[in-house]
This record gives C-alpha cells, structure tokens and sequence, in this order.
C-alpha cells in the first residue's frame, strides 16, 4: 500500500496541473511532461502522478459486510437514456418498521468507484436508503482504474447520462422501501448533476447537496424546488468562480440554500483516497449533510 500523503506535501501549481489532467483539460502525455520540473529527490513525474492517484485501500469507513446494512447491486430502465443503469444500493438491514428517506449518490466523472460505494454506506448507516448508480453501465460499468474510467465517460452523450440519472432518482422515489421523498448528492461531475437534478425533476428532488459542481444557468435556477446545501473547497478557484453569480440567482428565485467553503481545501476534499483530501473540511461538510438531508427529508 502507497503511504497516505496530504495535499500539503505537493506544489500547489502541481495540484493545479492534476486537476487539469483529472478533468480532462490536459492529457497523460501533457501531464508529465508538465509534471517534470516538480520531479526532483530521485522522484519521476510518473511517480509523482503514481502518488496523486487514489488508493481504494483507504476508501472503507464502512465496510462491505457490515451486519448494520443490506447492500447489493439493483438495475433499473432508463429508456431516455442508455436503455438501463445499474448502481448500488445500501440501506439499513431492519426495514421492516418504516419507510426511509431515500438519496441518489452521484461519483465523480470516472464511474462509480469503492469511494461512492462507500458514501452509499455512510448514508445507509445514518439511516437512509442509498442508491449509487454507474454511468458506465452501458460500456460494461466501471473498470476498477480512474483512469480508464475517464476516458469511458468522456466517451457517453451527456444527456444520456442525465436521463439516467433522472431515472435512478424517480426509481429511487418509488422503491418499495421509499418514504417517496428524495435527496441527491454528488461531486465533482456528480455535484453538477446534484444541481442539474434539482432543474429537471423539481418534484422529486426534495434536497440537494453538490459538493464543487459545476452550477445550473442562471435562467434554470427558478424551477428549482428543492433546499440546497452548496460545499466547495476553498483552493477550488474554478468552482468558485461562478459561485457568486449561482448564489444570487438562488436569492432571486427564493430558493432556500446553504453554501459552505471551506478554507484551504482543495477540490474533491471529500474524496478520502486521493492527497487532496482534507480530513477536517471532510468530516464537517458530511456531518452537514447528514444533518440536512435528515432535517429536509425527515
């Protein structure tokens, strides 16, 4: 297993240049070569990507088995989209007594890695009935590399995969085990889609949590129905310069939302396999979440 590194153990600018390369702005071959002059000790720039990878060791602060859970993997149709999506679901093991609030977790944009999974089960565990989907269930779903799952999803039509998303929500409403009402959660690519649902389907999203997504046109803000708590990291320029113009079309069409920043935290802070993860930032903004979806879902 790589030792754990923290964001601080790498240039800022270096960061920078990973985030490019993670959201496909620069390719491998670009990376490295850009990487180079950050390459120093007997460390490659092979290396250095090597070390800002994740380890899905890391990704299980509730484990697979855990007696408190039932888990699986559960397929629903999705004709407007790429006919089908499978995902993850996670829910608590006695559900006998009473129906559960259910959230829609979206990954990142390489697929649904064990890091999602296990947010499906943090949520599971504070009671809710959680729903993972891939996106990359049309090309046989995610491959178990980042960087394959990448360059997967850069392949599929954007608004394919919205519709699947939608119709993981609405199949999400209406399980049997559903209180009806529906919260979503996502980062990076699925904050973005967090805020695109509360758009498309304002009458089942009932909360929102984009943790640093890409936001909503402004002239899309007043069909949102939904409360939003809004998470970004504060080294997160990019997010966070269309946070102000997103906020106040939100003041404007009187929906109620939170926005949270979290000083020195880069972007994908939440994520707890990668350097960039910053531990603090992290246990807050999923405390909050936590905290918000059981106050706006019950």
């Amino acid at each position: 297993m790589k030792d754990r590194k923290q964001a601080s153990d790498f240039d800022p600018e270096l960061l920078q240049l990973f985030d490019h390369y993670v959201h496909g702005r620069i390719d491998r071959r670009q990376f490295l070569s850009n990487a180079s002059r950050f390459a120093v000790g007997g460390m490659t720039a092979a290396a250095l990507l090597e070390s800002l990878a994740p380890n899905y060791a890391w990704a299980e602060q509730v484990a697979k088995d855990d007696p408190r859970l039932k888990t699986g993997y559960e397929s629903c149709d999705s004709p407007k989209g790429y006919g089908s999506i499978r995902g993850y679901l996670a829910r608590p093991a006695d559900t006998e007594r009473k129906k559960l609030p259910a959230v829609l977790v979206v990954h990142e944009n390489r697929g649904l890695n064990p890091y999602v999974e296990d947010v499906a089960r943090r949520l599971a565990v504070a009671g809710f009935l959680a729903f993972a989907p891939d996106a990359l269930t049309s090309l046989g779903g995610y491959p178990g590399n980042d960087d394959e799952g990448r360059a997967m999803q850069a392949k599929l039509d954007s608004e394919k995969i919205t519709e699947d998303m939608i119709a993981s929500a609405k199949w999400l409403q209406s399980r049997p085990e559903s209180s009806g009402k529906v919260g979503v959660v996502g980062f990076c690519f699925g904050g973005g889609i967090a805020n695109t649902l509360a758009v498309r389907i304002p009458d089942v999203i009932s909360a929102a949590v984009p943790f640093y997504g890409r936001q909503p046109a402004a002239e899309d803000v007043p069909k949102i129905k939904a409360s939003l708590l809004i998470q970004n990291g504060g080294l997160d320029q990019r997010i966070l310069d269309g946070a102000p113009a997103y906020e106040a079309a939100l003041k404007a069409a009187g929906v109620k939302f939170t926005a949270y920043v979290y000083e020195g935290a880069n972007h994908g802070f939440h994520n707890d396999t990668t350097p960039r993860f910053d531990e603090a930032a992290a246990k807050l903004a999923e405390e909050r979440m936590i905290a918000f979806f059981k106050e706006t879902l019950g």
